[in-house]
């Protein structure tokens, strides 16, 4: 597996950054060939010999990891975790020609390539990795941790069903003949 991890370079993290916590650029490759781009997060106290829990974030649809899922990595590094943030395969950062293309199946390797990458690092504790869905890709970390028994924890923040919002419209809003057109 293809991976790298180095400085962070330019940071376009949009929340108040604690200069305590260490962060670097990674990239790593998943299954389907795409290169997936992301942030790892190192808390203040951070001693390579050690071994740490880790989690792995993946923010909502459209959101780069420098938005909400890099300050809950940041908030999680800063109670002592080892954290790394992504965006999904197609966006952001993150390779593939079509971007912002909806793939479960993608978006779901995307957790277990991530898995894959943290625990080729000497200082995961393999038996400690969590991982945290949010808002509209939130539930794909549901189904990789079903799939992935490396997953030992699992959370999300997911408001609302994606797949009923997409079929019904928001707030119900589509009717029966656009529905329809779209069987």
């Amino acid at each position: 597996m293809k991976y790298s991890v180095k400085p962070l370079a330019e940071d376009s993290r949009v929340f108040k950054v604690d200069p305590q916590i260490k962060v670097k650029s990674v990239r790593f490759q998943n299954r389907y060939g795409f290169m997936v781009a992301g942030n790892l997060y190192l808390p203040a106290d951070f001693d390579e010999s050690k071994k740490y829990a880790v989690i792995v974030i993946s923010g909502p649809f459209g959101a780069g990891n420098e938005q909400s899922s890099g300050l809950y990595a940041q908030t999680l590094a800063q109670r002592g975790f080892v954290t790394a943030t992504f965006d999904q395969s197609t966006t952001g950062e993150s390779s593939g020609d079509v971007r912002n293309v909806a793939s479960p199946d993608i978006f779901v390797e995307d957790f277990s390539a991530a898995v894959d990458f943290l625990g080729t690092q000497k200082y995961v504790d393999r038996e400690k990795i969590g991982a945290i869905g949010i808002c509209g890709l939130g539930s794909h970390v549901l189904t990789a941790a079903f799939i992935d028994v490396r997953i030992k924890a699992v959370a999300t923040s997911v408001m609302y069903d994606m797949a009923e919002s997409m079929w019904s419209g928001l707030n119900n809003s589509k009717t029966a003949e656009q529905r329809d057109r779209e069987k």
